[in-house]
């Protein structure tokens, strides 16, 4: 039997509601970390079911969307302040683009919502199901990008977020949002508490799992080897500057040569540390080379990121050295696979230089792509998994790495220029992003950046030791222990699969009692 139809509201209440529906949610996520902001997710439920159509569900959840992604994405800003002079004028116009591109997947998910829903419980499946299947084609369309899932609004290390290790970042979205929007349930059926009741029983139980799972963390071990990360708080615009190329170089050299009771065995840099080529400044017999080998004790292993040329092309790389009698010995190098769209290469390149954005945003041909990430077996070094910037953000690239070498790494090393994100929320959204990939795979992680945040991460994501955002110095820390591969680990994917089919199959079984 049909519901009564509720009266109408107005056009701009509705507007209104849905964008503090998305600010809400946006909020909720670290480093705001304004958990009740999570009834944004009932809102939009609300807002999709008392929508007259597809079409109009269609303009609420991207109204949603637009206010969760200005939220989430506001220091897009701050790039374009790097060159203020040229590029400084399309900081607004790019803040907004990608906040309507980004919100887009969420429209499709309204209106995807409001064409498959029933006016049963089943519909909270169903919006689960559609959201976070857009927000899987929202990390994999165009090369993607997952920023800020719904599923990673818990702090990293948490209880809650413990349970990324069974289902995978895209798995605890989903069931975040179901969580998050049961109370929706209430405001058409107030007979509709039972379901609200398992949600909070589902709750309670991600917290019980998580402080379960952080009780039996294994103590760490004595004989882990030593790091130093060096962090010398270079922003971005210095790089630029060739008067300040010494200065920096002696700032990396001065805090990687800091003496210390128990000496490292890894110094790790930041990617784009030194602004030049890699095999321009360790080119043996320059200064460079011999102010660097001299921080040095010999056999130490030095991490650092930077740029490469091979065959003609640019990579942003990683590379492992380590300190010899004489210099330098190259241990084994990494190039990036997932670019940065518009940062590092220009999508359809041809159309783009046609059209003049090449021009417009200064990347001319950009760097070309590495082959999909693989775990690095050196001498001397645990097996590691090498993630540069912005390729910390996907689920499953250690563990496809994995499979494809044949062996599982000990840990994950993520070099990152957050220098880009200045002082804005951006290094903290990244730093708690990047952290579930250790809880995922059971990994610690290991992060440099040249502002911050530098960190080491156990591999149930919390944080052990870090130099703050905007902090000048080096930090010496023991690499903490690897645990037995998680669920995700072996079975990836397949979790959060099994809960899309449960949110097909409840739309399915929803249908006959639609309105």
């Amino acid at each position: 039997m049909a519901e009564p139809p509720k009266p109408a509201r107005s056009p701009w209440i509705v507007r209104i509601a849905a964008l503090a529906a998305g600010l809400a949610a946006g909020l909720a996520q670290p480093p705001f970390g304004l958990l009740p902001g999570l009834l944004g997710y009932a809102a939009l439920m609300v807002l999709l079911d008392e929508a007259p159509g597809p079409r109009q569900a269609f303009g609420r959840g991207w109204l949603v969307g637009v206010g969760y992604f200005l939220v989430s994405l506001w220091w897009l800003f701050e790039p374009f302040q790097v060159d203020a002079a040229h590029q400084g004028w399309m900081a607004p116009f790019a803040v907004a683009l990608v906040t309507a591109g980004m919100a887009l997947f969420w429209g499709a998910a309204g209106a995807a919502y409001r064409w498959l829903a029933s006016p049963g419980w089943v519909r909270l499946l169903l919006l689960a199901g559609v959201l976070s299947a857009f927000e899987w084609l929202r990390g994999h369309l165009l090369t993607g990008f997952p920023w800020d899932l719904p599923g990673e609004t818990w702090v990293a290390g948490g209880a809650v977020s413990q349970f990324a290790s069974v289902v995978g970042a895209y798995g605890l979205t989903w069931i975040t949002l179901g969580v998050a929007a049961a109370p929706a349930l209430l405001w058409r059926d107030r007979r509709a508490w039972p379901a609200v009741a398992v949600a909070a029983a589902v709750l309670i139980g991600l917290f019980g799992f998580g402080a379960w799972r952080l009780a039996h963390a294994p103590a760490e071990s004595p004989n882990a080897p030593r790091l130093r990360l060096v962090q010398a708080n270079v922003n971005q615009a210095s790089k630029y500057d060739p008067a300040l190329f010494q200065s920096i170089v002696r700032r990396y050299v001065a805090l990687t040569a800091r003496p210390s009771a128990v000496p490292a065995s890894i110094v790790i840099w930041p990617e784009g540390a030194i602004p030049d080529a890699l095999e321009d400044y360790l080119a043996p017999g320059t200064w460079t080379e011999q102010a660097i080998a001299g921080s040095l004790q010999p056999g130490q292993t030095l991490i650092l990121g930077g740029y490469r040329t091979s065959k003609g092309g640019y990579f942003n790389s990683l590379a492992a050295l380590r300190r010899s009698g004489t210099g330098f010995e190259l241990l084994g190098v990494y190039d990036k696979f997932r670019l940065v769209p518009f940062g590092e290469y220009i999508p359809l390149d041809s159309l783009a230089g046609r059209l003049g954005i090449k021009t417009m945003v200064h990347v001319g041909d950009g760097f070309a792509a590495g082959p999909r990430p693989r775990p690095l077996a050196l001498p001397g070094l645990p097996p590691f998994q090498p993630l540069i910037c912005y390729e910390a953000l996907y689920p499953g690239f250690t563990r496809e790495g994995a499979r494809a070498a044949g062996f599982r790494a000990a840990w994950i090393v993520n070099i990152s220029n957050d220098a880009w994100f200045g002082a804005t929320s951006g290094p903290l959204q990244h730093l708690n992003i990047a952290s579930y990939r250790a809880i995922e795979e059971g990994l610690p992680m290991v992060r440099a950046t040249p502002t911050g945040v530098s960190a080491v991460i156990d591999a149930f994501g919390r944080v052990r030791a870090s130099l703050p955002e905007g902090g000048f110095g080096d930090l010496d820390a023991p690499l903490p222990a690897a645990i037995a591969p998680t669920p995700f680990t072996r079975f990836g994917g397949a979790a959060f699969a099994v809960m899309l089919l449960a949110s097909l199959i409840g739309a399915r079984f929803g249908r006959p009692w639609r309105d």
